[in-house]
Order: structure tokens, then sequence, then C-alpha cells
């Protein structure tokens, strides 16, 4: 099974790792991403830009309305993620328990990655993206 590692900050929690050296932080991740890729977990990996970057696109009214980062609020921020493939959702949360550069106001949310073979395999859709994942090289 997939899942997804999500780790969230807060604007303090960034704000308290603003001070180490970015050499250190690349290693300290490459440590813990090796350890993942050796016990063969690892799927995917990927930091987020800063959310002044960004853009919301907000869906309630009837003409979707694009925000420039960042976001309204800040109590949360996405900073990256993790893709593992695992056997278990405790085996993801074990993993997610060892993640370093964690602290006050750094969470990790644990989310299954649904797979295409749980979608109904005689809709057109799916069996149109099956066929892209396919050619390449995705399934």
């Amino acid at each position: 099974m997939k899942y997804m590692l999500i780790m969230r900050a807060t604007d303090e929690s960034f704000a308290a790792f603003a001070d180490v050296d970015f050499d250190q932080i690349v290693e300290t991740m490459g440590r813990f991403n090796n350890e993942m890729i050796q016990a063969g977990v690892l799927v995917a990996a990927e930091g987020l830009a800063d959310a002044s970057e960004g853009v919301v696109v907000d869906y309630s009214s009837e003409t979707p309305v694009v925000t420039d980062g960042p976001y309204g609020e800040t109590k949360e921020l996405f900073g990256g993620f993790w893709i593992l493939d695992v056997a278990s959702r405790e085996e993801a949360v074990e993993w997610a328990k060892r993640a370093p550069m964690t602290g006050p106001g750094v969470k990790a949310e644990i989310r299954r990655v649904t797979s295409i073979d749980e979608l109904p395999q005689d809709n057109e859709w799916i069996q149109k993206e099956r066929a892209w994942r396919e050619a390449t090289g995705q399934l």
C-alpha cells in the first residue's frame, strides 16, 4: 500500500530552522531518505517552495478566484512530502515518527494513496488512464 506523508509546519516552526545551515538540512534529509531507499519503501519525495511563491484557487464562487501566496491564513503550511510503499498504515506511522527536522509546530499527515485498481475498471476514463500509465511505465 502507498501512503503519503505530508509534512506540515507553522510559520514559527519554519522560522526555527531559518538559521540551520542548508547543507546540514540537505544532509539530514538525505540520510533519512537513504534509510527509506535502503528499506525499499521510498517511492517519491519532494520539498515545496515557499508559500509566498504559490497561489490558491478558491472554488467557493461560480468563477474560481485565484489569490497569490502566501495563503490567507498560515497556521499550517505544507513543506514537502514522501510517498512510501509499505505494508500498513502502522508502518507508515513508524517512518513518520523517525522523520528529521521536526519539533514544536511540525506535524506529519499520513494519507493512503488510492490505487487505480480500486476504481471501476469498466469505466472508459479509468481504462484511458490505465493505458497512459502503462505507456509511461507507471504500472
